[in-house]
């Protein structure tokens, strides 16, 4: 019994190392080079880029008081519709003392000159029914009336002005209402009530009550490389896509490339505009990030195989056309011309035919278990 044990013990070994052996065998063996091949085929090829950028409306406008005070009231918010001259906001003055004394000081004055310009004129027209005076000198006192009440008229409108913001006189066009200076949809209303305001001056651009804009007119604005930017004519269509918005594309027309590179990450950068199409009905958000397909260059019905079948040597391009079958196949090298590439295929003007097979790249472990 140990015998045969000892026997079978010794053919299992004997079996590993035969089995290990011709396994090193098999590996140390030449393995057979296989190549992916490629038959030329006629297609349209298209040399693309692809521009970041966002999209907004062609004119944003900010809305701002023409006065100092104190939001009292907000009659719109953000996505409202408002006409050109709709109020959105309302606002209380707070006078300069300096100013307000001043228009109270015109006041008193004006109301002196009146009671003067009153007492001459009964005196000059009792003079003038007694016949004591011409004509001439009673005209003079009568006018000289109309001028004390006319001053004293506009001493008090500038007085409501200066202390409330708005006079009698001039309601309708108060400067206390914000009206809207465009029609269009409102973007942002960045004040609230009781907020501060002020007017533009020459030491700052004033409060920004509202921003206005044109949402029926909108621009894709993006930078494109200085390597490209050349390729670039305006009128040229692009496709823009929304990823935001479930892949949503539209047209756009090129109108516009900045004359002037602005350095981005270490490269020089080209800022373009493009008027948006947009579908009827669409609705587009202000600041969407969008990008933008452009063709910069087209072949229409060429021939063409992979570029990845093309061998680069200096300023030379080559192939590798198949000759033969099976065990017999060879490969003869051969230049060829090429012409436009898309990054994945390439045209090629001569030295092939349609009828041409052509070695590709070899084909990995990993394809021919697949």
């Amino acid at each position: 019994m140990k015998k045969y044990s000892k026997l079978i013990i010794a053919a299992i070994i004997a079996l590993i190392f035969i089995g290990t052996f011709v396994f090193l065998w098999q590996k140390s063996l030449p393995k057979e080079i296989v190549y992916n091949e490629f038959t030329p085929k006629t297609e349209d090829i298209k040399k693309t880029t692809i521009i970041t950028g966002k999209i907004e409306p062609r004119n944003e406008v900010n809305v701002k008081p023409q006065i100092s005070g104190i939001i009292t009231e907000l009659y719109k918010d953000p996505g409202d519709y408002v006409n050109a001259g709709d109020v959105i906001a309302k606002v209380k003055v707070i006078p300069d003392m300096g100013q307000l004394s001043s228009a109270e000081s015109r006041v008193r004055l004006a109301e002196i000159n009146l009671k003067q310009a009153e007492v001459d004129y009964s005196r000059e027209e009792n003079l003038h029914n007694q016949k004591l005076v011409s004509d001439d000198e009673f005209d003079k006192s009568r006018q000289a009336l109309k001028q004390a009440k006319e001053e004293k008229a506009a001493a008090v409108d500038a007085l409501q002005v200066v202390r409330d913001g708005v006079s009698q006189s001039n309601a309708k066009a108060s400067s206390t209402l914000i009206r809207s200076t465009i029609s269009g949809v409102i973007l942002d209303i960045p004040v609230k009530v009781g907020n501060s305001v002020i007017l533009a001056n020459t030491f700052n651009d004033g409060t920004t009550i509202a921003t206005v804009a044109n949402m029926n007119d909108l621009i894709f604005r993006g930078n494109i490389d200085e390597t490209e930017v050349g390729q670039l004519v305006g009128g040229m269509n692009m496709k823009i896509t929304i990823g935001a918005l479930q892949d949503l594309s539209f047209d756009a027309a090129l109108e516009y490339i900045s004359p002037k590179a602005v350095e981005s990450n270490g490269a020089n950068q080209f800022e373009i505009k493009a008027a948006v199409k947009l579908a009827e009905g669409g609705k587009i958000r202000s600041g969407y990030s969008a990008n933008a397909e452009i063709v910069l260059a087209s072949a229409s019905k060429v021939l063409s195989i992979p570029e990845s079948a093309i061998e680069f040597s200096g300023d030379s391009t080559f192939v590798y056309i198949v000759k033969g079958d099976g065990k017999q196949k060879t490969y003869e090298r051969k230049q060829v011309t090429t012409g436009l590439s898309d990054g994945v295929n390439i045209e090629i003007k001569k030295g092939l035919s349609a009828k041409d097979k052509v070695r590709g790249p070899e084909i990995v472990a990993e394809e021919k278990e697949k």
